[in-house]
């Protein structure tokens, strides 16, 4: 609900709206608080999960200054690469939920290569889709986005709330 909250506050910030989202009928900057929360909470979570993409998208898009000719081939590209770094983390995720105190020796020299080995995927899969991506944008823009993209990570990192085990052992991705 946080994570919606926030988006809602960047969506009225930033002044966008979603208007390749399914829900097309509602202009997001004119509404006030109460009235977006009650729309949100009356989306399906399929709703939710597209309004949010294409407002990730947008904001995207306007950050870079994408040209238009090139929105639709970059955002293709964009959303590949997050759904694949997305798959990535969840190989870390599934086997996350630890404390790393009651790990024997070996156990956490385990888990500290996985967590290696699973920084070396994300750093690899970045490249590759930083190649990708600047076969449509200049590769100031794709920076850019990283730098972005990290500063908004940080910033959702914040919001969380601490758990009552200690993550040291899950990766963080750096810009």
């Amino acid at each position: 609900m946080k994570k919606i909250l926030f988006t809602l506050f960047i969506m009225y910030g930033f002044g966008l709206n979603a208007q390749n989202a399914q829900i097309t009928d509602y202009d997001w900057k004119k509404m006030d608080p109460k009235q977006r929360k009650e729309v949100i909470n009356n989306l399906s979570p399929e709703e939710r999960k597209e309004l949010l993409k294409n407002f990730r998208n947008n904001m995207v898009i306007e950050n870079l200054n994408i040209d238009t000719s090139d929105k639709k081939e970059f955002i293709q590209v964009y959303n590949e690469y997050l759904d694949s770094q997305k798959q990535i983390m969840n190989q870390f995720r599934s086997s996350s939920d630890f404390n790393p105190e009651t790990l024997s020796d070996d156990e956490a020299k385990a888990k500290l290569q996985q967590s290696f080995e699973l920084g070396q995927k994300l750093l690899d899969n970045r490249k590759k889709y930083a190649d990708k991506m600047q076969q449509v944008i200049p590769c100031q823009k794709v920076l850019k986005l990283f730098h972005t993209e990290g500063m908004m990570r940080d910033k959702m990192n914040e919001r969380k709330p601490h758990s009552g085990h200690d993550n040291t052992a899950r990766p963080k991705q750096n810009p």
